[in-house]
């Protein structure tokens, strides 16, 4: 069965998939197509002529590169809306940004590079984790690889403008059925993403995050920043323990590689109340192909826990369960990236145990 998760679900959903803190989503039924109105023709020549490895790696560079201050704008279908204020410094090889959620419950999230705190006032608890794949868009891990223009092409379809900036207008095209496609809104001068729509099989827009004010090389200062992320003074502080390890120590490898989806990293983490020893934990394999990413959760099933198999819908991000049993015993696995459905199906049925 497939669920449609309310927007009060998402934070549970970013907590478990250990999603990017500052992503913001706005889902729509349906959205004009590129030509349509509100979107100038870029037949002028004004936008620079770049394959999608090259447009990539500018997008990339510019999510690091560049200090500025914006409110994002979420919405979703059914009329629900939210918005959060994002701060982001960059000096020399220190990344420092805060995200404070500006709807819903009260929430400020800090990030240190890969150190992140997440400071919940109304439980009085900050949340303090490590972590490597934050999922900023575009996906990339250092230079994009050249095989990504297999899976992905890129055209421009025309000029824009967001929060007040002149934009480049991205068609980013799957060339197979396993992705999402995106249309993005590139700052003309620094390649900054201050737009994304994710795009479906039909063209529609199933999922879009915007900024709706924005100034660029904002006088954030990063001894500010990271001042408030070390005022912890009446918090309970949780520290997520994650252990770096791999599919086969886990016992655990994929029947057949999923065309363009590339393992990135493994943890393991300690379940909540489970005994010691190797059942005792969770296991979290990432994969990417440089735009998308899927996180593959897998545990030992208990019937208490895990009663039903289901596929939850939020947007173009998709979460699906499932039984698994071998000679070792039964297991429950999480599957979720922002991926068709089919692509989580796809890694359901190759993963198998290695042992």
């Amino acid at each position: 069965m497939t669920v449609s998760m309310p927007m009060s679900a998402r934070g549970a959903v970013i907590l478990v998939a250990a999603l990017c803190m500052a992503q913001a989503v706005v889902a729509q039924s349906r959205a004009p197509s590129p030509s349509a109105k509100g979107l100038i023709s870029a037949s002028g020549g004004e936008a620079p002529a770049l394959s999608v490895v090259d447009w990539l790696q500018r997008m990339h560079a510019a999510s690091r590169q560049r200090s500025y201050a914006g409110t994002f704008v979420v919405s979703a279908a059914g009329g629900n809306l939210s918005s959060a204020r994002i701060w982001h410094v960059c000096e020399g090889d220190l990344q420092l940004e805060r995200v404070e959620v500006l709807s819903g419950p009260p929430r400020s999230t800090f990030r240190r590079n890969d150190h992140v705190m997440t400071f919940l006032p109304e439980t009085k608890i900050v949340k303090s984790e490590k972590r490597e794949n934050l999922e900023l868009f575009p996906n990339l891990l250092g230079a994009p690889d050249s095989a990504i223009g297999n899976y992905y092409g890129a055209r421009v379809v025309g000029k824009d403008r967001v929060a007040g900036f002149d934009a480049d207008v991205v068609q980013l095209e799957p060339r197979d059925g396993l992705r999402f496609g995106y249309r993005v809104w590139s700052e003309r001068r620094s390649g900054l993403v201050v737009k994304l729509q994710t795009l479906d099989g039909d063209n529609r827009v199933i999922e879009q995050s915007a900024f709706s004010e924005l100034q660029l090389d904002a006088p954030v200062k990063a001894q500010v920043l990271a001042q408030m992320m070390s005022s912890t003074a009446g918090y309970k502080v949780e520290k997520s323990e994650l252990q770096r390890t791999t599919p086969v120590k886990e016992g655990w490898s994929l029947r057949t590689p999923i065309a363009g989806f590339n393992p990135v990293s493994c943890y393991k983490r300690a379940m909540g109340g489970a005994a010691g020893g190797g059942q005792g934990h969770t296991m979290q394999w990432i994969f990417s192909d440089g735009l998308a990413t899927v996180s593959l959760f897998v545990e030992p099933y208990d019937a208490q826990r895990q009663p039903r198999e289901v596929l939850l819908a939020l947007g173009a991000t998709y979460t699906l369960t499932r039984r698994l049993t071998d000679k070792d015993g039964d297991w429950w696995l999480t599957a979720v990236g922002e991926v068709p459905p089919q692509t989580l199906d796809a890694f359901a049925q190759s993963l198998v145990r290695a042992r």
